[in-house]
């Protein structure tokens, strides 16, 4: 397995950025590649804010990797992390959800759920992580809050439910969240989603947050773990999010999540991480 990231932040807005990430260990085969969303800024300006993260050119050594906006959307900087799973290592099983296959862009919801079935069975209801890696979306109210959250909910060891959702003024178009699924009783694994108000309460928010996390006795990492951390939800008035970890260790780690400018509310925002050896 092999974990990384990719982010940039421009001297002027983009809406399309590539670039090739290689392996520090090639790999046999081509792996899979689960990607989500670790960092948005998006212009102001842009009153449909849509971004959406890829990897194409999928080899042993290398891969592309792909962050796009379009119509009005300028991308002011962004981010994405990355995992990338041997195919032969069938205990971790991923895949992606987008609301368009449940409904058009032009018939937006405020709740969209799917049943997700594994590929293979799990003997117990795994581990499960879902995390961002497109949206697009507009607000009536030109621009004054945005609001997505995902989550797996009613998980046992056939599958799960996957949710994308958006609620109050916010109209989303569509949006893609991708899944991670590992067995429960992993030594070496640990896995969370946390929530911003986790670290302080909605009615004393800063735009600055991070919380410590201890992994427990049941997990049993020789030395600190490499940490794929995304997006899962963000309220935002301002398209600024920035989330990562730090102080990693085996017994623990400290997650951020932040956002900046005097124009921004932050009401509430989570992540999904996944530790690996």
């Amino acid at each position: 397995m092999s974990i990384g990231t990719f982010n940039f932040r421009g001297d002027e807005p983009r809406n399309k950025t590539t670039s090739e990430i290689i392996f520090a260990k090639p790999f046999v085969a081509p792996p899979r590649l689960p990607l989500g969303l670790n960092f948005i800024d998006v212009d102001p300006k842009s009153t449909n804010p849509r971004v959406t993260t890829y990897a194409t050119n999928i080899d042993k050594n290398r891969f592309l990797v792909h962050i796009d906006g379009w119509g009005d959307t300028n991308i002011l900087g962004c981010g994405v992390s990355w995992l990338g799973l041997s195919p032969g290592h069938l205990e971790f099983q991923y895949g992606e959800f987008c609301t368009l296959e449940d409904h058009r862009a032009n018939e937006p919801q405020r709740e969209t759920s799917r049943r997700i079935v594994f590929e293979r069975p799990f003997a117990t209801p795994p581990k499960v992580i879902v995390f961002l890696k497109k949206f697009d979306m507009t607000d009536p109210k030109n621009g004054t809050t945005w609001r997505i959250h995902t989550d797996a909910t009613n998980i046992d060891h056939a599958g799960f439910t996957i949710h994308v959702d958006t609620w109050c003024d916010t109209v989303l178009h569509c949006a893609t969240a991708g899944w991670i699924a590992y067995p429960e009783d992993r030594e070496y694994v640990f896995s969370g989603r946390s929530e911003v108000n986790e670290a302080q309460p909605r009615t004393n928010r800063s735009l600055q947050n991070n919380k410590e996390v201890k992994f427990g006795s049941t997990v049993g990492f020789l030395k600190a773990p490499s940490v794929f951390v995304a997006i899962s939800s963000f309220d935002l008035s301002c398209l600024r999010l920035k989330v990562y970890v730090d102080s990693v260790t085996t017994t623990g780690l400290t997650w951020h999540m932040d956002s900046w400018g005097e124009d921004t509310w932050f009401h509430g925002g989570a992540i999904s991480y996944i530790c690996l050896m």
